[in-house]
């Protein structure tokens, strides 16, 4: 899955081993739990015996999930969502978290503490300096039915602190755009703005922060017309996330208006969770490479007319996910993203994704809201 070249450092050579069979042993164990009588979920268990092989038996390694048809997101709208919770859950408390739900019924994924884990382990990956423990955390995006607000409760509360607020759906904002109400559209965005200020100002000691591109430029014009900017807010470490991370526009933010701020880029999405990137560097043209929370989760950068072939690095292609935890089971989901298949690293001894914007086949169906 992630060949490592001949003058690769030993290090990573030993550690790009090491991941790839940790991952091959984490695949039998997930999917022996999600098709077991005794663990399985009703959509599985009902599934397996439509199934031409038997993962019991013939799942041996990750490359073996191929054997499974690509899972269709049709299989997450609508009810009911109890069919997905596997046994040992059924009498746990369960989430319900929901994708963007701008075109019909949207897609459901069931949560006991997966998203605490993701971002349990993500929390470990931001450095102390910028992301003091104890600090409190203004989360300026999405709420309503989203895993995205919970997690950043969490990771806020996991570091010592308590996470802040607006009250932001992302679905208007999508229909707004749609409709061409762009003078709505400044409206609720305005609003969505106001409420960071008026958090930044109450005396709450906030130093770390959630947002996206977009939201986070319009809060540093809404600053800097007031006098301030996001440094002086007391903000010292930022993580983000959306389609808007570009090399320019990380470039733009990091010279224009963070000055000196951190800022790590994320990839994630509710069936995901959370992949981090690589650090941004100006020596590296600010490229931003993701790397998925493996072996939890799976990024695999795929030919566009072959699914199960991967590209060679560097080169194009689409975004192929898998989700491998207790909770969820979900081989082989074709996003609806596409990027460049990125080499590993030591940090992350697996394959990532650079570049990810809308699939090209997609993208003129795709309205880019708040991300």
């Amino acid at each position: 899955m992630t060949p490592v070249d001949s003058g690769a450092d030993a290090a990573l050579a030993t550690r790009v081993r090491q991941a790839r069979a940790e991952l091959d042993a984490h695949t039998v164990e997930m999917v022996s739990w999600h098709f077991h009588e005794a663990t399985g979920c009703p959509f599985w268990l009902e599934r397996k015996g439509s199934l031409k092989f038997d993962p019991l038996a013939e799942i041996k390694c990750f490359d073996d999930l191929k054997k499974f048809e690509p899972f269709q997101d049709e299989w997450l709208r609508g009810g009911p969502v109890r069919r997905w919770v596997p046994k040992p859950y059924a009498e746990k408390p369960i989430y319900v978290f929901e994708t963007g739900g701008t075109t019909g019924i949207p897609k459901s994924r069931i949560a006991h503490e997966d998203f605490r884990i993701d971002y349990s382990l993500f929390s470990r990956t931001l450095p102390d300096e910028h992301f003091p423990p104890g600090s409190n955390w203004l989360m300026l995006g999405p709420s309503g039915p989203r895993r995205l607000r919970l997690a950043v409760e969490h990771l806020a509360q996991v570091r010592g602190g308590i996470c802040f607020c607006v009250d932001l759906d992302p679905r208007w904002v999508v229909k707004l755009i749609k409709k061409g109400w762009m003078e709505h559209l400044e409206a609720y965005k305005q609003h969505c703005i106001d409420q960071a200020l008026t958090i930044l100002s109450a005396g709450h000691d906030i130093r770390c922060m959630f947002t996206t591109p977009k939201l986070l430029e319009s809060l540093a014009t809404a600053l800097e017309k007031k006098g301030s900017s996001i440094r002086e807010s007391g903000i010292t470490g930022i993580f983000s996330g959306g389609t808007e991370f570009t090399p320019q526009w990380t470039r733009f933010a990091m010279e224009e208006f963070l000055e000196g701020v951190y800022m790590t880029p994320t990839y994630g999405n509710t069936l995901m969770g959370l992949a981090c990137s690589k650090p941004v560097t100006r020596e590296d043209g600010y490229k931003i490479s993701y790397f998925a929370p493996q072996p939890r989760a799976v990024i695999e950068v795929v030919d566009f007319q072959d699914n199960d072939q991967v590209v060679g690095y560097g080169q194009s292609g689409r975004v192929k996910l898998t989700t491998l935890t207790r909770e969820f089971f979900m081989p082989g989901f074709m996003e609806r993203d596409e990027g460049e298949r990125e080499p590993a690293y030591l940090q992350y001894p697996w394959d990532g994704v650079s570049g990810v914007r809308p699939f090209h086949e997609l993208a003129e169906a795709t309205t880019v809201g708040v991300y």
